[in-house]
């Protein structure tokens, strides 16, 4: 019960339509955001899995100008010359790049400056995918999108996506686009594992209806869908990501007690399927209809090696049956791992109306 098909690799490999765009993508996206300080500091290094990477068939790669501080930009930048025009690159923009308030968000004044600095980082003059990171309450969507139509008619961004989005600002972002005569969002960039599959109920619906592309992010749940955290395993809670969001790796919080338990199932279910917890997972977040391509982050040689592996890894009903059993559709075990909150829900006085006050005679 349970097997999987094998594959040529060419075929594992076989592109996909990127939304209404025409771009031709593969299955895997490259995302750099442990090239640099955040992960692999060995520039070198680096470069040569992003070459490896693209010799195994990948066109595709995803970084951001907050990863490292703009540091994975400069070595995707570097790993790129002599290869740029066979390659989708895709950037981001809204998160932090310094002290002043303004050094953020999706303000027109911050997108025009930043998309400068990417493009001298990647060393192009273009962007294939131009995405905003985060939504950013503080800006008009239509402030946003005018600016981005602006960057895609003066040819220094092709297309333009969101990440992270809920359903309501995707929908929102396409219906001011028609009515502004803007160019539209093509693709989201949303967080999507079997452990976090909240993106089901709306979100992808919502950009199938709308011919979107999904590139999802995190399918190996930060590394929980790897076997390497598991309930006999201590989580070091002082250390890289475990340190930085705790909330998404206590194993004392009822939504990690959750996922230590699905992973104990799901390590059946691959072991019954004859592939490892990884190539299940991998192959399970390029297995719904509405995703595109899946998000790879290797910090080594050998993570893509064994990334890449699973390409040729197929699952049949019956394995995807068994995972809906252990983790439903649209279920999201721990909320923090959704990737966005809204500021409303950190803010009790954004829920709580004003007292009146009586003057003091």
């Amino acid at each position: 019960m349970g097997t999987y098909d094998q594959e040529a690799k060419a075929a594992g490999m076989r592109m996909r339509t990127l939304g209404g765009t025409g771009i031709k993508v593969s299955p895997y996206c490259l995302g750099a955001m442990m090239f640099g300080a955040w992960g692999n500091p060995d520039h070198e290094e680096s470069i040569r899995i992003i070459h490896a990477a693209l010799d195994a068939g990948l066109n595709f790669v995803d970084t951001a100008d907050v990863y490292s501080a703009g540091e994975s930009e400069e070595i995707v930048g570097k790993a790129l010359k002599g290869r740029r025009d066979d390659v989708v690159l895709a950037t981001k923009a809204h998160s932090p790049m310094g002290a002043d308030p303004n050094m953020r968000g999706n303000s027109r004044r911050w997108i025009v400056r930043e998309v400068e600095s990417s493009l001298r980082r990647l060393q192009t003059d273009y962007i294939d995918l131009y995405q905003m990171h985060r939504p950013d309450p503080d800006t008009d969507i239509d402030e946003t999108l005018s600016a981005l139509s602006d960057l895609v008619r003066s040819g220094k961004v092709r297309a333009i996506g969101s990440s992270t989005f809920p359903a309501e600002q995707i929908v929102e972002a396409q219906w001011v686009a028609q009515d502004r005569g803007h160019v539209r969002f093509r693709c989201e960039q949303p967080p999507y594992s079997i452990l976090v599959r909240g993106i089901e109920a709306a979100v992808l619906p919502a950009c199938q209806k709308y011919g979107m592309g999904v590139i999802v992010w995190s399918p190996l749940a930060g590394g929980w869908l790897t076997g390497r955290i598991r309930k006999e395993a201590d989580v070091d809670m002082t250390k890289g990501r475990a340190r930085r969001i705790p909330q998404r790796f206590d194993p004392a919080l009822p939504g990690n007690v959750a996922k230590l338990a699905a992973v104990e199932e799901l390590i059946k279910v691959a072991a019954d399927a004859g592939c490892s917890l990884t190539h299940l997972a991998l192959a399970f977040a390029t297995a719904h209809p509405g995703v595109t391509s899946a998000i790879i982050g290797p910090r080594t040689m050998g993570q893509l090696t064994d990334l890449l592996a699973a390409a040729d890894v197929t699952l049949g009903d019956d394995v995807l049956d068994r995972i809906d059993q252990i983790v439903p559709p649209g279920v999201t075990l721990n909320p923090a791992d959704a990737g966005w909150q809204p500021p409303v829900l950190a803010d009790p006085a954004a829920r709580r109306r004003p007292q009146a006050t009586r003057a003091i005679r």
